[in-house]
Formats: structure tokens, sequence, C-alpha cells
């Protein structure tokens, strides 16, 4: 089975990418949005990585999720099931090929710093950073149910880079 889009070399467009569609959900979260990040394996140069821009919405609070739910819809976007409690996630795919996720986080969440820790240590070591593009390649290629998949086997890596996710969260 596909995953939702192909492992490909890095692309110089992803932050420009990114930065079109930072100030497209800037627009959608208004002053709610305290910050706006890349992240995900498209936010390191020289990853390898699926063509889906990841952005990391921290919100003060989470607003009116019906108005905020059909501004994301006019983009193309469709909620996806919460990560947890207070991690909302948004999906968008063009043509069947997943092209962003956007996960919407209340400010403190345990994710943020997860997230853009996990970002910055690829970005820095590039030893971590082959070895992660390694599995990913592997994990694609052996890849039999898509998606969950995926990242349930990317899973551990992560796990060992930065310790095991809160419990219950």
């Amino acid at each position: 089975m596909a995953l939702t889009s192909k492992i490909s070399e890095y692309d110089d467009r992803w932050p420009d990418m990114f930065d079109a569609e930072k100030a497209r959900l800037e627009g959608v979260f208004g002053t709610k949005a305290v910050e706006i990040h890349h992240v995900g394996s498209t936010a390191v140069p020289g990853l390898a990585a699926k063509p889906e821009i990841d952005l990391l919405v921290v919100v003060s609070d989470h607003g009116d999720e019906a108005e905020i739910g059909q501004a994301m819809a006019s983009f193309g976007y469709v909620r996806g099931t919460n990560l947890s409690e207070g991690h909302h996630f948004y999906r968008r795919d063009v043509e069947g090929i997943r092209t962003h996720k956007v996960h919407v986080c209340l400010t403190g969440h345990w994710q943020i710093s997860r997230m853009l820790l996990f970002r910055n240590m690829l970005r820095q070591d590039a030893d971590l950073r082959r070895g992660y593009q390694k599995l990913k390649l592997e994990l694609e290629s052996t890849n039999q149910h898509g998606i969950g998949e995926y990242l349930a086997r990317k899973a551990p890596f992560i796990d060992t880079v930065m310790g095991p996710p809160p419990k219950a969260q």
C-alpha cells in the first residue's frame, strides 16, 4: 500500500512553500496564532522527505472551531482526528496526493517542543540526519499497509532520540 506521497530528495522550494502556506494560515488563525513553524522532514535541508509541508501552528486557544474548520476547508484542508488533547490535525491532498499537514497545538502542549527539538537536531547532526533518512527509505520500500505502518515503524527511532512521549497526553 502506498504512503500518502513518495519520498523524494530535498527540494529547495520547500521553505518557500512553507512561507506561502504560513501567510494563508495567519489569516485563518489571526491573533490566536502565537507562532507558526515549519516542522517535519521538509524543514530539514538535505533530508529526503515525503513532499508534504508540515506546519505547526501554536495557538493561545482553539477559538471557534467551526469557523476555523470552514476557513481551512476553503483552502482544501480536511480536519483529521485530534492527535491528543489540545492537538488538532488538518491535511490537504491535491489529486489524491498529500501536500500539507497542519498541527494546531495549544501553547505549552508537549508536542510543540518535541517537534521543534527533533527538527533542530536533524538540522544540526549530519549522522542523525543520514540515519533517519536511511530508515525512512527502508520503511518506504518495505511498506505494505500504508502511512499508519510507516509512522509506527518510524516512532521507535524518534523515541530513542527524544525519549518516549508522555503517557495519556
